[in-house]
């Protein structure tokens, strides 16, 4: 009969407080901010972009409805490797979500249109790499943001 050995005790040690986790960091100041700026700095290298202009917002206030650019975009495997590391970029950066969501629908086929919308969505995370999600220790307050524009969505 085989006797049960109690279990192994799990040695710990504090490593004090946390910086940088699977590419989230925290700032510690009166409260933390949960960003990942060094990952879409990252990213916008990937992309050649990091010199790139910034834009104010992530999606296009216009729209275009010419057939220019309805072509195949000629380089779909770098166009794979943005959207895939925009999904992890989105959780500290809620803003970007629908937009990321909207291009991934063209991953089997992307065209130069849809390049051109990445582009824009890159150039806004350019100027907005230091963007995160505020914790606060006392109270924690829930905040969305809601862009509902019926009449344009079509």
């Amino acid at each position: 009969m085989a006797t049960i050995q109690p279990p192994r005790m799990l040695q710990m040690r504090n490593l004090d407080s946390l910086a940088h986790f699977l590419g989230i960091q925290t700032i510690h100041t009166t409260y933390r901010v949960l960003h990942q700026q060094q990952y879409a700095k990252r990213i916008l290298e990937r992309a050649g972009m990091q010199n790139s202009k910034s834009v104010s917002t992530p999606i296009s206030c216009k729209t275009d409805n010419s057939t220019s650019c309805s072509t195949d975009f000629s380089n779909s495997q770098l166009y794979h490797h943005l959207i895939g590391s925009l999904q992890y970029l989105t959780l500290t950066r809620h803003v970007i979500q629908f937009m990321v969501h909207q291009l991934s629908q063209h991953m089997h086929a992307p065209l130069n249109s849809n390049f051109d919308a990445l582009k824009r969505l890159l150039r806004y995370i350019q100027g907005t790499t230091d963007n995160g999600i505020p914790l606060y220790r006392d109270h924690l307050n829930l905040q969305g943001f809601v862009d509902a524009d019926w009449a344009n969505n079509a």
